[in-house]
């Protein structure tokens, strides 16, 4: 385990390095960016019979690292704690209505649009997926991955209310998606259907119970950092709050990612202004910042590498071009549409709809869910599916974005 935690982070060193040195994008776009095309060289000397082995042994230094038990267990925690940490609270008050829309009701319409869309279309391109697994793909590749959004987003330039609304949705909805997906992916599994009220209790007590849970872990944290002043001690407080209290939801069975984003808006704001000191709060800050950005270059310059891993056949290559307009599609349905109906009533500014949609990116948190899916036909088609949306969101959407925040001069609406 060493040896693969210290041959990730070399790589990743090195890829930062270059991308800082010759190419000059964001740095997880840029790492990702650069790990997807050496990943498809290795791809094109294994076909040319000019790799050495070179394909075989990164294929096996990939299955050696699980994915999906690596983020969703212990990147996902830290992640999304550190992107709560410096969201506004009372900004994100003011809009809690559009937030909420967003991350529950855009969801899980999304969910079924896509879910629906797919199913109906995918035999035009070769495949046939049973609804179950479409609606499954629906609710893993419909949340928007605050990992992804909340990097690109800041480099973008985008107003701090766009930055507010699209971070607050990304982050909540994150935790209502797993829940979604792993009911979804039950049925799938197990040909049963829940009723309403079996499947509405599921959502509860996850949701609800990792909110429950993240206020009492953000209180009991806020408690202790508020009783000494020794910056050290009360870093090492919030390092262990994150990874102890993401294990413990698990344990209770509540959702870990609410947990940590509830606990982190409390001490990123609570705990600043009544239990830090200026001193405190600058190596906090520090400490926050350096780990969300050494975790996300590593996470990106993994998924950059999983395209070894992924089935590019041409039917399910055409299938994943299906599924990005889909996607795309169904964002602007459910966000772009209902926010320009909207109008100045939501008190975004203009330009909003174009934004929150094009700026609706997804990343490693569907490629894991993705992953977590058992072996199978199915697996296979859904897996490459969602990398594809995966790489054309952060990508293309992701170098585009802040174009189009300019474009569409996001300015308060009259």
């Amino acid at each position: 385990m060493f040896d693969i935690a210290a041959t990730c982070l070399v790589v990743t060193a090195l890829l930062a390095y270059l991308n800082h040195r010759f190419v000059g994008l964001p740095t997880t776009i840029g790492v990702m960016a650069i790990s997807l095309v050496l990943s498809l060289a290795v791809i094109g000397l294994d076909l040319l019979g000019l790799d050495h082995g070179l394909r075989e042994y990164e294929e096996s230094f990939l299955r050696n690292i699980d994915f999906s038990e690596v983020l969703m267990q212990g990147m996902l925690s830290l992640l999304l704690f550190a992107g709560a940490l410096h969201v506004d609270i009372s900004t994100l008050n003011r809009y809690r209505w559009q937030v909420t829309a967003l991350a529950l009701g855009g969801t899980l319409a999304s969910t079924a649009l896509i879910g629906a869309a797919m199913y109906y279309l995918l035999p035009l391109v070769g495949l046939a997926l049973p609804l179950t697994h479409c609606l499954v793909f629906g609710a893993l590749i419909s949340p928007t991955d605050p990992i992804a959004v909340i990097g690109i987003l800041r480099s973008a330039g985008a107003p701090k209310t766009m930055e507010i609304v699209i971070s607050g949705e990304s982050l909540f909805n994150d935790g209502v998606g797993v829940v979604i997906f792993s009911l979804l992916l039950g049925v799938a599994s197990s040909g049963a259907i829940p009723s309403a009220g079996v499947a509405m209790e599921l959502l509860l007590r996850e949701a609800g119970g990792g909110i429950a849970f993240g206020l009492v872990l953000g209180y009991g944290t806020f408690y202790m950092l508020k009783s000494i002043d020794q910056y050290q001690v009360e870093v090492l407080l919030t390092l262990a709050a994150v990874m102890g209290g993401y294990a413990l939801a698990s344990h209770l069975h509540v959702s870990g990612p609410l947990a940590m984003v509830v606990a982190g808006l409390m001490i990123g704001n609570g705990g600043r202004t009544h239990a830090m000191s200026d001193k405190t709060q600058r190596y906090v800050d520090m400490f926050w910042e350096l780990m969300d950005e050494i975790l996300n270059a590593v996470l990106f310059v993994l998924l950059g590498m999983e395209v070894l891993l992924i089935d590019l056949s041409s039917t399910l290559l055409l299938g994943g071009l299906l599924a990005v307009a889909v996607t795309l599609a169904a964002r602007t349905a459910t966000v772009g549409l209902p926010v320009f109906l909207g109008g100045s009533r939501l008190g975004l500014p203009r330009g909003s709809p174009a934004v929150l949609t094009w700026g609706g990116l997804r990343g490693g948190i569907s490629v894991a869910l993705a992953l977590s899916i058992p072996s199978g036909v199915a697996r296979d088609a859904i897996l490459t599916m969602t990398y594809c949306v995966v790489v054309f969101s952060i990508l293309v959407q992701g170098l585009t974005i802040s174009h189009v925040v300019r474009k569409t001069a996001c300015t308060p609406q009259t």
